[in-house]
């Protein structure tokens, strides 16, 4: 699998990653998923402190065993909790963030985290000193990098001006293309890099996209009224073909630019995984396919998350 730079950093993602938020507790699917990922190509597997509160670093951290020294490893931080409840608060303080990372890489079992992201954020947060927070992590060397997970423009803006994050994870889909208008330039200007989850669209991208539509776009998604949604998904299973499956072709869509270092999808099923995986054997994009997806899904803007 091919890898991309991930931003001026000196990590090398592939450009599928697998969101573990997807797993589930059940450890042996779970680890069986990974492995079947990991034989794929896939180095980059990304987690949160929060997912099961804990539970799904500690799954993730007993998959890597023996090969973590092959793989990238991302985690999040920024919502407060005690592992076995389930209520948090967001606390975005360089205190807790230190506190943090130090009960991650315990669940992670490992001494080192590569890619340490704040799991949020908003413009009244105390954003100095969370940055001094994560450049602190490096210095120390509990983190090789670190970057942030937040689709708010003034927010990923303030980051990109005084710190020195390599990513921005946020949703972007050919139904989501609100990071084409605000984000990509700025982050490609800045040697910034996006890990670009969601990029299925909740599943309205894949084979059975039209019918997932029917039950999860019943308000519309987004911009998108439900009728739209439908006439869209059953226009984007048109574009499919042998030597093209539908979920290959929301993966191609986002990684045709540059400034995507991967997508980040998650899988609760070998047959998810396998799904995403037909990206590696697909035909290369066209630029008239392109261009027809543009036109038939919206260059929306954030009019919220502000």
């Amino acid at each position: 699998m091919n890898k991309r730079k991930l931003g001026s950093s000196d990590l090398y993602v592939s450009e599928l990653s697998l969101g573990c938020m997807s797993l589930g507790k059940d450890k042996a699917k779970a680890k069986s998923i990974i492995d079947h990922a990991l034989e794929a190509g896939i180095n980059y597997l990304d987690t949160a402190d929060l997912y099961d509160f804990g539970t799904n670093e500690e799954i993730v951290g007993e998959a890597i065993q023996g090969r973590r020294e092959d793989l990238i490893i991302g985690t999040k931080a920024g919502n407060k909790f005690r592992q076995g409840e389930k209520d948090w608060s967001w606390d975005p303080s360089k205190a807790h963030i230190k506190t943090a990372v130090k009960e991650s890489l315990k669940r992670l079992k490992t001494d080192y985290i590569d890619l340490y992201q704040l799991h949020g954020g908003t413009i009244d947060d105390p954003i100095d000193e969370t940055i001094e927070a994560f450049e602190e992590l490096k210095q120390e060397g509990l983190i090789r990098e670190y970057g942030i997970s937040s689709i708010r423009p003034n927010v990923i803006r303030e980051y990109v001006k005084k710190s020195s994050i390599v990513s921005v994870m946020m949703q972007y889909n050919a139904l989501d293309r609100r990071p084409e208008e605000e984000i990509l330039d700025l982050l490609k200007d800045n040697q910034i890099s996006i890990l670009a989850r969601g990029p299925l669209a909740k599943g309205m991208l894949t084979s059975n996209g039209y019918q997932v539509a029917q039950n999860k776009a019943k308000d519309g998604f987004l911009d998108y009224s439900y009728e739209e949604i439908l006439a869209i998904t059953e226009k984007w299973q048109s574009f499919e073909s042998d030597a093209r499956p539908a979920s290959a072709l929301a993966l191609q869509y986002i990684l045709h630019n540059q400034t995507v270092a991967s997508a980040v999808f998650g899988a609760s099923s070998l047959e998810q995984l396998n799904d995403n995986l037909s990206y590696l054997d697909a035909d290369p994009l066209p630029k008239h396919l392109s261009d027809a997806i543009q036109s038939l899904t919206k260059a929306i803007t954030y009019d919220k998350h502000r």
